[in-house]
């Protein structure tokens, strides 16, 4: 490969880098639920994956006045919500399907702000495949949980909140906002963790594999994805940042033993193409929205 070819592929190579290192992070963590359940597990996820952004960044070094305090506060709740009920909607649904069903939420969002006529067709595309998800008439979403679908809808509309929340933050520098929102969605998490697995979340071995989950799913995504952005166009990075719920879906089926239907699958695929289709049409000029990292998101 040429190094010309070399500088063109890289950065769409370290977005599906950051979106398998996702996946794997999040298959690791869904082990942790039987000792801590899915709260304590998104406590020891958020946390760690604050601190770890909060040494990395030093968000200290710049100020912030009471205006831009009070976005990253709502901002940190909506991630905080979103990775909450995202891990809550794992206890009792496939993660490929829950990662489709999540994506509705910023899909919804490019939607309403592009408001352009090819966009009805992602959506028709995005309603087809929710609707072979959803428990509606006789499809596969009869078989899943109704709690686990609500949690994973849930977790779509935080998305979605993060997303509009985040175009408010104005001229924070991204790492201080990002590092400084996950410490915002730690206060909100953590409480939920403590109440459910208590002083579990204290044992030595629990606290190591919290980190190392952390680290999997957040630190390594998150910096391969910035260093992508820098490169990428918005349409491409949002192409590649579409073939999460398929990744997950493979994540779930070998690391998890989670095995979907052919109907489950044909849902993932008509989502993706939605949420790529509407990358693809996106204006070139617009930036990347904000939240869209996938490290962040769950």
């Amino acid at each position: 490969m040429s190094k010309n070819s070399w500088n063109h592929w890289w950065p769409v190579l370290a977005v599906l880098g950051s979106v398998t290192a996702l996946g794997v992070g999040t298959s690791l963590a869904k082990q942790l639920f039987p000792v801590v359940g899915a709260q304590g597990t998104s406590a020891l996820r958020v946390g760690f994956a604050a601190l770890i952004l909060v040494c990395i960044w030093r968000p200290w070094r710049w100020s912030l006045n009471r205006q831009q305090a009070l976005a990253l506060l709502t901002f940190g709740a909506a991630l905080g919500g979103m990775n909450l009920m995202f891990y809550m909607a794992l206890r009792d649904i496939p993660f490929g399907l829950a990662v489709a069903i999540e994506f509705s939420g910023p899909l919804a969002v490019a939607i309403y702000y592009s408001r352009r006529a090819v966009d009805f067709v992602w959506l028709a595309l995005a309603v087809v495949g929710l609707a072979m998800i959803l428990p509606i008439g006789h499809t596969s979403g009869l078989h899943l949980s109704p709690v686990g679908i609500a949690c994973a809808i849930g977790a779509a509309v935080c998305w979605a909140a993060y997303i509009v929340l985040g175009r408010r933050l104005g001229n924070i520098p991204s790492g201080q906002a990002v590092s400084l929102g996950l410490l915002c969605a730690a206060l909100v998490v953590v409480p939920f963790g403590v109440a459910q697995a208590g002083a579990k979340l204290l044992t030595p071995s629990i606290l190591l594999f919290g980190l190392m989950v952390a680290a999997i799913s957040s630190a390594l995504p998150y910096s391969l994805e910035m260093m992508a952005l820098r490169r990428l166009p918005p349409a491409t990075f949002g192409i590649a940042l579409a073939t999460e719920p398929a990744i997950a879906a493979f994540m779930g089926m070998l690391l998890l033993g989670e095995n979907l239907t052919a109907m489950q699958w044909a849902a993932i695929g008509c989502i993706m193409a939605a949420a790529m289709g509407s990358a693809m049409s996106r204006e070139q000029s617009k930036p990347a929205p904000a939240g869209a990292s996938a490290a962040a998101s769950n």
